[in-house]
C-alpha cells in the first residue's frame, strides 16, 4: 500500500515541466551528445546517466578550467536542466568550480515516472 500512496504524492508535489524545455541529441560530426533549444558551449558535456532502477538520467557537466572542486547541483522543482543551463553556466564561472547538474527521473528528457 505504501507504493501506492507515494506514487499518488508524488503525482501532486511534483510538476516536471511539459513540454520538457529542451530536447537531446547526438551531434553528427562529434558523436557527442548535445542538448537543442540552448546554446552550445564547448565546456558543456551533456550525459546519459543510467539508474538501478532501468532508467536514463540526463546530466550536464560544466567545466571550467580554474576550478579546484565540482559542485553537485540538484535543481528544485518544476524546472529541468533545459531552464538551468544557463544558470549552470553563470555558477560555474562566478564561483570558480565544475558543475555537474542532472534532471530527476521523469523530468526534461530523463526517463521514468515520478
Amino acid at each position: 500500500m505504501g507504493g501506492v500512496t507515494s506514487s499518488v504524492a508524488a503525482k501532486f508535489a511534483f510538476f516536471p515541466p511539459n513540454p520538457p524545455s529542451y530536447k537531446i541529441y547526438r551531434d553528427e560530426v562529434s558523436g557527442l551528445l548535445k542538448m537543442s533549444d540552448v546554446p552550445h558551449r564547448e565546456n558543456v558535456n551533456v550525459l546519459k546517466l543510467p539508474t538501478r532502477r532501468g532508467h536514463e538520467i540526463v546530466a550536464m557537466y560544466v567545466r571550467n578550467p580554474m576550478a579546484t572542486m565540482t559542485l553537485l547541483y540538484s535543481h528544485g522543482n518544476a524546472a529541468d536542466l533545459g531552464q538551468m543551463y544557463e544558470l549552470f553556466v553563470e555558477l560555474s564561472v562566478h564561483l570558480r568550480v565544475n558543475l555537474m547538474g542532472y534532471d530527476y527521473s521523469g523530468y526534461g528528457q530523463s526517463t521514468g515516472k515520478v
